[in-house]
């Protein structure tokens, strides 16, 4: 009696079984990449002195020991937590301002750099001289205000109008407003072009085409990034707030300087609560949006 045929899988199993393991046609690549990149980084980490190997010195060890030690427990005397409690509502209501005040110079920013809102590129898809020059010195007033971080801003504007809050919102709202204005523009850019066009085309204004045509697109994108701003504006609250503009970051300041690491452990649970809160609001305003 014959034997039954063999499976051809098995078969093809068989035949390759004594050839060479497969071996993976990129590796040369990959590692050419990394040995380049390393090349490229070491003399940058040399040059940052950057030793991260310090932080396992003994000494390093143990004064990074008794710190976090001094994090157990957090402070929650009635006393302090209304005092935190009313330094939290004051970054909050400084990052908010800010935001506000940056959102007033971005939008309108925003429509006037938008090449895609441009009247005068209409049949011949070219913007004028005029209106090219004007867009660029806006370009240029953006870049001016968003490459001073806003600690930087923060610390002038201390000197100008003193310490306090008021600080804090000017820098924020002048740091910020270069960042949403670039984003802002770069969004509408990339949506699809053939609404807003046939709004221009048949005499609508350029506020109208932004509303009916480009924002419906970029709507949901447009407040994501919005969001997630107004969260990094409560993180930059804080750290002017080491500089003397209020908020959660001077009270945070005056504890690190008394080391009482409960405060500080405190301050640091509510500096998480602040971004999750932040993030469940961006969820939400994108799920009502979609």
């Amino acid at each position: 009696m014959s034997a039954p045929p063999a499976h051809p899988a098995h078969s093809a199993h068989s035949a390759h079984a004594g050839l060479t393991p497969y071996r993976d046609p990129a590796w040369r690549g990959r590692v050419t990449t990394f040995v380049i990149a390393l090349a490229v980084l070491w003399p940058l980490l040399v040059w940052s002195e950057f030793k991260p190997w310090i932080l396992l010195d003994a000494q390093s060890l143990q004064a990074t020991g008794r710190f976090l030690l001094s994090f157990i427990p957090p402070a929650h005397s009635s006393e302090f937590l209304l005092l935190v409690a009313q330094a939290t509502w004051q970054t909050v209501a400084m990052a908010t301002a800010g935001m506000a005040l940056a959102l007033l110079g971005a939008i309108p920013l925003t429509l006037v750099i938008t090449e895609l809102l441009s009247i005068s590129r209409l049949g011949t898809g070219r913007i004028s001289m005029a209106g090219r020059a004007l867009r660029q010195l806006l370009r240029w007033l953006l870049i001016l205000l968003r490459s001073v971080p806003e600690l930087v801003w923060a610390l002038l504007l201390v000197r100008i109008v003193g310490l306090g809050p008021t600080a804090g919102v000017l820098a924020i709202a002048l740091t910020y407003c270069g960042m949403l204005g670039k984003v802002y523009a770069e969004i509408l850019e990339s949506t699809d072009p053939h609404a807003t066009d046939a709004l221009l085309y048949n005499g609508s204004s350029r506020l109208a085409a932004l509303f009916y045509g480009a924002l419906p697109d970029s709507a949901s994108e447009l407040v994501s990034y919005t969001v997630y701003r107004w969260e990094c504006a409560i993180r930059g609250s804080v750290v002017m707030g080491f500089v003397g503009a209020g908020g959660l970051g001077q009270r945070m300041d005056e504890s690190m300087k008394m080391l009482a690491g409960g405060e500080v452990a405190t301050m640091l649970i509510i500096f998480v609560l602040l971004v999750a809160a932040a993030d469940g609001v961006s969820k939400m305003l994108r799920r009502r949006l979609a």
